[in-house]
Formats: structure tokens, sequence, C-alpha cells
């Protein structure tokens, strides 16, 4: 108990400067950033709303919450009027969805639903052959790159007869939002693949740990292992899951069984109540965003680039408030859409089910991390690339995957491999401490002080990774370490890596806390 009293002392020592410094360094300093515009929450202030993925968000939240009414009142209504089953709720919901897509791409929706219907053709052609796999990524990967290459094609190239439909090109950029089409139209076709061939999964060993099946509901990872009757595997369906407006713009990603299984029987794992709640909840947390940009402009100092004028004390700072703004901007837009896919009675997965304060390792990082992707990595590419027995060839592969879907930048390779290079030693420490078995008081606590330093490591690099993937670049690697390993950055490098140290320990008691709870 003391030393619990002693990192709870010590982490509020700690956020409590962090917070004092930051106000000061937005108060010196805001004339010289960019992106900052009069703010309504606090009286003559200035909101940070340098990022353009939230500033877009927060702008059109107001359109997006009436389209989100008018869509969830149609289908709910189709579905309690009418009585639709699979068929009949695919097809409202593939044309609620195409008018919802018009507005956004305009006539590029041609592009978008050409490229999946050959989809859907090749894989009715080759999902029953040995060389699915490789023909189906070859297709897919070819045209998420042509489409940043190309940066959503223009009409003129087929012919000028057709040139006058780029002046129709809708609100936001079809190629964008395809990234999301990519990954599920692989999942489309990868859980028609497996319809007719025997599951992996056990469903009665999976039911006695999952407390959500104990309880007579049925979990997420239930309706994405179960195959649905082949059916299911229309065109009508696959396009309504494709365009499904509620996810199509930034997920939460779904995969087609979990779509499909639903539409007949709308998710029950959320009451009306639960689900009111939830969004009271994400309206507390939109606050706490409106507050902290109002207050710290940390993506200001990261897109101004001022933070390479500042004290190594002060970097760390701004670095650490623009991974910390990052975790709450993700959260707050995926729960957004989660929240009008439950409205509309399908339930799809929490992408950011733990805070990112709250992970120690890099593996429980990416579980917690858009967590979706996550899942769908695992179950169509990692275990299908061999799973833990090839484990340290799969992340390399997995991640450069990764980088790619994201953008074609230098910047995302690098967060990719570095993110790679960080995992090899941690796989390897976590193998060691495994087979290490301690039996004695003092072993425990070797093992224990052994796991904290690892997560203070691993905290380390995680930052590193992701300044270097979307902030700083790799040529800012050089002057990172540079600036970090003089004189007065070495005494902040300690106390990062005292802080971390601490942050673990602490992590520890409210882990085990929670395992007692259970």
């Amino acid at each position: 108990m003391k030393e619990l009293g002693f990192l709870i002392v010590y982490a509020a020592a700690f956020y409590a400067f962090i917070i004092h410094r930051s106000l000061l360094l937005s108060r010196d300093h805001h004339s010289k950033l960019f992106g900052l515009r009069p703010g309504w929450l606090l009286p003559n202030s200035l909101n940070d709303v340098s990022d353009a993925q939230w500033r877009n968000f927060r702008g059109n939240l107001p359109l997006l919450s009436v389209v989100l009414a008018i869509f969830a009142f149609v289908a709910n209504m189709s579905r309690a009027y009418f009585h639709f089953k699979a068929r009949g709720m695919s097809v409202i919901w593939l044309l609620i969805s195409l008018i919802y897509l018009s507005y956004l791409h305009g006539a590029c929706i041609i592009f978008i639903l050409t490229i999946a219907s050959i989809n859907f053709l090749l894989v009715k052609i080759v999902a029953r052959t040995k060389y699915f796999s490789f023909v189906f990524w070859i297709f897919n990967i070819f045209f998420l790159l042509c489409n940043r290459i190309y940066e959503g094609y223009s009409f003129s190239v087929f012919g000028q007869h057709w040139a006058y439909l780029d002046n129709f090109r809708g609100t936001f950029r079809w190629h964008i939002c395809f990234n999301f089409v990519a990954l599920r139209m692989i999942s489309f076709g990868y859980d028609y693949h497996w319809a007719n061939q025997a599951s992996r999964f056990d469903y009665e060993k999976h039911t006695q740990r999952c407390h959500i099946c104990k309880s007579g509901k049925t979990c997420y990872q239930v309706l994405q292992e179960r195959s649905v009757p082949n059916d299911k595997f229309s065109f009508s369906v696959y396009l309504s899951y494709l365009v499904y407006a509620p996810i199509y713009v930034t997920g939460p990603i779904l995969s087609f069984n979990a779509f499909a299984s639903q539409l007949n029987v709308p998710q029950n794992n959320f009451s009306p109540t639960d689900v009111a709640w939830y969004g009271v909840r994400w309206i507390f947390n939109f606050v706490l965003m409106e507050l902290i940009t109002h207050l710290f402009y940390y993506n200001a100092f990261a897109i101004s680039g001022m933070w390479k004028h500042l004290s190594p004390m002060d970097v760390f700072i701004i670095g650490y408030g623009v991974l910390n703004f990052m975790w709450l901007k993700f959260f707050l837009i995926w729960r957004y859409f989660r929240l009008w896919s439950l409205i509309c009675g399908i339930e799809v997965p929490e992408n950011m089910p733990r805070c990112i304060n709250n992970c120690y390792n890099l593996e429980s990082f990416w579980k917690n991390w858009h967590a979706s992707y996550n899942k769908w990595l695992v179950r169509y590419m990692y275990i299908p690339l061999g799973g833990s027995q090839r484990k340290l060839l799969n992340i390399w592969v997995i991640f450069t995957f990764v980088a790619i879907w994201h953008d074609l930048e230098w910047k995302l390779l690098s967060w990719a491999w570095l993110t790679c290079l960080f995992f090899v030693p941690e796989m390897v420490f976590k193998a060691t401490a495994n087979s290490f078995q301690a039996k004695s008081a003092f072993g425990h606590f070797v093992l224990r002080e052994l796991n904290a330093v690892a997560g203070a490591v691993t905290i380390t690099c995680l930052m590193v990774a992701n300044l270097v993937g979307f902030v700083i670049g790799p040529s800012g690697i050089n002057w990172l370490v540079s600036r970090f390993l003089r004189k007065d950055g070495l005494p902040v490098l300690a106390g990062m890596f005292v802080t971390f140290y601490v942050g673990t320990k602490l992590m520890f008691h409210i882990h085990e806390f929670k395992q007692g709870r259970h």
C-alpha cells in the first residue's frame, strides 16, 4: 500500500506540472502558432483547430447529426413496420447509403461501384481455388495503390465526352474513404472463401470464458467467426456492407459475417438505455476535448514547427500532449460513428477500449488503438500468414501493409519499421520472462521490477515511433536524438524514463485491481 500511495502522489505531481507548464507554453507562444481560431468555451480564449481531420469533423458535426437522425429513423421504421429481414434491410441500407455517398463523392461513386463489382465477380470465380489468396490480395493492393497514385482518377482520362463529370466530384475525396472499402472487400472475400470450410473457432471453449455469451447474448467475436448462410453472400448484401453509411467514412471496421448476421436480428447487447448513456458519455468527452484545445495548443506547436525552438523538457511535454490529443480525437470520431451504428441496430467493435495512458507494452497498445483494425489484421492477415509460429516475420508484413494502407509516405513506412524494430526485443523479453518461474518472494519482486523497466522502455519507444510517423517525420529523428543527448537533455531523458517506470507500476496495480473484481 505504501508503494501505491507513492505512485499516486508521483502521478498527481507529474500531471500538475504538465498542466501548469502547458498553460504557460500556450500563453507565451500563441502568437507564433498556426491554426488557432477565436474560442467559444472560455472568455477571450483561442481554440486549437490546427488538425484538419478534427476541424472537418467538428465543423460538420451539426450536419452529420441531422443525417444520423434521418438515416436511423428510416432504417428502424423499415425494420419495425415492414419486418424486413436480411435482403430487405440490405436494400434499404444500400439505397440510403448511396444517397449519402452521392453527396460525399458525386459522380465518383461510379469508380467505387465499378471496383466493388469487379471484386465481387473475382471472389465468386476464384474463392474455391487454391490460388485465391494470391489473386485476391494482388487485386486489392493494386487498386489501393492506384487510387492513391492517381488521386482518385479523372473522368477525362476515359475520353473528353466524360470530362464534364469532373465538375461533380462531391465534397469528399472518394479514394480516401476507399481505404476502408478495401478492407471490407477483403473481409467479404475471405468470409465467403471460408464459408464452406471447417471452422477453426471453438464455440464451446469461447463460451466458457466469455461473460457476454454466458449471459445469453452474442458477442462480436462469435458474430465475426460464425459463417452466415450462402444466400447472405448476395450482391445486394455485399454492396450494402461496403457502403454502410454509419461507418463508411472512418470505421470502426466490421467483418462481413458480423454485418450480415445482424441484418436479420438487430444487436441486443446494448439496450436503448445503454445506447443513450453511451451518447451522453460521448458529449462529456467532446466537452473535455473542447476544454483541452482551448487551453493547450499541442497540435498547433507540432504543425507550426515551434517545438524545434523549445527546451528538451518542453519538447517532451508537447510530444506527450500531441499523442494524448490524437488519442482523444480518434476516440471521439470513432465513438460517434459507432453510436450511429448502434442506434441503427448494428453493433461494431469499440476502437478505443482502453486509454492511451494505460498501455505499457506494444501488444496491448495495438489491441487498444484502432482495435477493430487490429481484429481485422489478426483475422485476415496474421492467422493466414502463420500466426504466432511466424510472428517475427508477420509483424513486418503487417505493419508495412498498415503504413501503405494509411498513405504512400516515407514517414509512415519509417513509423511501421521502427515499430517492428521495437517489437522484436519486447517479444524476446516476454518469451524469456514467461519461461522464468519465480519461486520466491524475491524472485517475484525482481520479475516485477524487470517488467516495469521493460514497460518504461516500451512507452519511450512508442512515443518516438508515433512522433516520427505523425509529427516530425524520418528527417527529424537525428534532431530528436541529438537534442536529448545534450547536457540539458540527458536529465529530461532520465526523468522521462523514471516517470514511465512509475506509470507502468501504477498500471500493474490497476490491472491487478480489475482482475480482483472479476
